[in-house]
């Protein structure tokens, strides 16, 4: 220390001054720090109850007419019990089919809402916001809501529901609904007034007109919103037996023109349906159709009706849109399929209730087995244009690279998570794949079946057992995992608990292709576009490079969907960038392909000029590969039918095709 001291004096001295400032420092107090509490959230809207609304029946009248505007003039009339001072009314949100929040809520504008011709007063609730609550006078008998419900004009703003041709009414956009009851209990009596000379579908009953006022008998709201109405000034409708009618409206009445040849491909639709299912869970059923490109694209299941949107002129190109009818017997299927046997957490008692859609690889995946089954034993799609269908999705999962960390369960989440709004990389997100690996799932499944009976058996007898039940039954019956699990083991013992958990809730799984080759068929690459590929590639004018570059591409040199660890996206091409020119040369699609052509064996990479934002630059892409397209291929390209072959054949008058 004398050493030290005698060395640096100065540093001693600074040190020793400093020291009342270091203890002023360690003695001040911390610095304020305001910590508020969280103010409770109180949720003032009661639970569902399955009590009847005690008022009676409520009346709802929509004005549709105003089709240049897009705007539907909304009167409906709550009629109130005794001694009732404050009413909560709901608009939908959870709907049936969406798996997901739904709620247009923010299309009402201009809401009243009076008692005996006086305003009242009303607060949204600031926790659950599509909730009303009203003040209500004292021995009023009735709460009149006014409101218009806007459609959107443009697809930025949401989904079209009218046009100057036709409209979709959707009766939970233009109406609201007392909370505290199953909506099932809510009686109602529906009436709208369409533009003069449109013609109405739906399957509701007791339609009546008069002029271009349609009234509808008293329903249960429950009912009302599962049964939409679609209208138009292009209107026609064909009997389809057994209680089905094909009810389609269109932007130009040449597309209604349906040559008489394809209707038994319709008609077959609920003719193999019944024949796989055994059983009707309603007394008749319509499918409506609207053939437009100005509406809002649509495909919907109900009980006893769906919503299909297909291309203007479907009906009189028949053969062109092979590739796009699958919607047809995808939501005819529903009203076994997830509307009459439903998953316990999928069914609600209101549309407040949220759903837990665990079980989609059933209610959505199982049902897309079967509609492309039902497709090709109809004759409503090629067999050509299902193995199609079947290849792209088996490719599609085959080089998935988010199933490497995402179980297959977890994306049954996506409706409420990403509310399907785009996502930039949903190969390594993931998306709604419950649909197309819950379907190749059900394929192995049924194979699996099929070898163990000797072919006695298969998932038609599944379907039959499970789905099949209680003929005559409109309502609905739920089920939960156990049950899918018990349901198979009465058609073939096997691990089918082990089965589909290790199949639906690990990540990192094989493949989902077993079922094709257990049924004959393997998955091949070829340098032409299958048919269902080539179809939707040239309806859509959208080149699917996804299996070579990585990448779809627009007519315009538009990027999309760069596939994680794609040549595309490893050169870092992302969503939107344009490509202006290819190896020199300007770009124009055939461009593109015959580069890749050309490439395919050599070390040289394919030269793109790309502008993305305000810069322009030279991206080379390394592949080598050629033009590659996924088919299906027979195994040993074998003779007569495989597995595949007899589960895609005609039931109907043909016992030999199980």
């Amino acid at each position: 220390m004398r050493e030290i001291l005698k060395v640096a004096p100065p540093l001693l001295a600074l040190a020793l001054t400093a020291l009342p400032y270091l203890a002023l420092a360690q003695a001040a107090p911390p610095p304020l720090r305001s910590q508020p509490m969280a103010v409770p959230v109180t949720d003032s809207i009661p639970d569902a109850v399955d009590v009847a609304w005690p008022g009676g029946t409520m009346t709802l009248d929509v004005d549709a007419t105003d089709t240049k505007r897009g705007l539907y003039r909304v009167v409906q009339t709550i009629p109130l019990g005794p001694n009732v001072t404050k009413l909560t009314l709901l608009h939908p949100q959870w709907l049936p089919g969406h798996h997901g929040p739904r709620g247009t809520t923010s299309g009402i504008v201009d809401l009243r809402f009076t008692a005996g011709g006086k305003p009242l007063e009303w607060k949204r609730d600031p926790v659950d916001v599509n909730a009303f609550h009203i003040t209500v006078p004292a021995g009023s008998r009735e709460v009149v809501a006014r409101f218009i419900h806007t459609s959107p004009l443009q697809p930025s703003e949401g989904r079209i529901s009218m046009t100057q041709e036709m409209m979709n009414l959707q009766w939970e956009r233009v109406s609201l609904y007392p909370a505290g009851h199953y909506v099932r209990r809510l009686k109602i009596r529906p009436t709208a007034t369409f533009p003069q000379g449109w013609t109405a579908f739906a399957a509701l009953d007791g339609m009546a007109r008069s002029g271009n006022r349609v009234t509808w008998a008293e329903t249960d709201y429950e009912t009302l919103v599962d049964s939409p109405v679609l209208a138009g000034i292009n209107a026609r409708s064909w009997d389809l037996g057994g209680g089905i009618s094909f009810d389609a409206v269109a932007d130009k009445p040449e597309n209604l023109a349906l040559p008489t040849e394809r209707l038994p491909a319709l008609k077959a639709m609920g003719e193999e349906a019944l024949e796989l299912y055994g059983a009707r869970h309603y007394d008749r059923y319509h499918f409506l159709v609207s053939l437009t490109d100005k509406l809002g694209d649509i495909g919907l299941e109900h009980h006893r009706s769906s919503e299909n949107g297909l291309d203007p002129e479907s009906l009189v190109e028949w053969e062109k849109f092979d590739w796009d009818r699958n919607v047809l017997t995808h939501e005819l299927s529903h009203s076994w399929v997830g509307k009459f046997r439903r998953p316990a957490t999928i069914w609600t008692p209101d549309y407040r209730q949220p759903m837990r859609d665990n079980l989609l690889w059933v209610y959505e995946g199982q049902n897309q087995f079967w509609g492309w089954v039902l497709a090709a034993r109809s004759g409503l799609q090629t067999r050509e244009t299902v193995l199609g269908m079947i290849a792209g999705q088996a490719a599609n999962l085959s080089d998935l690279p988010g199933r490497s960390w995402r179980p297959l369960e977890d994306t049954t989440h996506d409706p409420i998570i990403t509310a399907r709004a785009p996502l930039p990389y949903t190969s390594m997100s993931r998306s709604e794949d419950y649909y197309q690996e819950g379907a190749l799932i059900w394929l192995e499944a049924d194979q699996i079946i099929r070898a163990g009976t000797a072919g006695r058996k298969g998932l038609d007898d599944f379907a039959r057992a499970f789905f099949g039940i209680r003929d005559g039954d409109w309502g609905e019956v739920t089920f939960e995992f156990d049950d899918i699990v018990a349901g198979l083991n009465s058609v073939y013992p096997y691990d089918w608990a082990t089965f589909l958990r290790t199949r639906i809730e690990l990540p990192g799984r094989p493949a989902p292709i077993a079922g094709i080759e257990m049924s004959g068929y393997r998955l091949v690459w070829k340098e032409e576009p299958n048919s269902f590929d080539k179809g939707r590639m040239e309806q859509s004018r959208i080149n699917l490079l996804t299996y070579s570059l990585g990448m779809a591409v627009d007519k315009d040199g538009v990027v999309a969907n760069p596939r994680w660890d794609g040549p595309a996206f490893n050169a870092g091409l992302v969503s939107g960038s344009k490509i202006l020119a290819v190896n020199g040369i300007v770009y124009e699609p055939d461009v593109l392909k015959k580069a890749i052509t050309a490439a395919k064996g050599g070390n040289k990479p394919i030269e793109l000029l790309v502008r993305r934002g305000d810069r322009i630059f030279t991206v080379p892409v390394m592949w080598n590969g050629g033009l590659r397209y996924p088919w299906l291929e027979r195994i040993g390209g074998g003779q007569g039918q495989a597995g595949l072959d007899r589960l895609l054949a005609p039931r109907r008058n043909s016992a030999s095709a199980k």
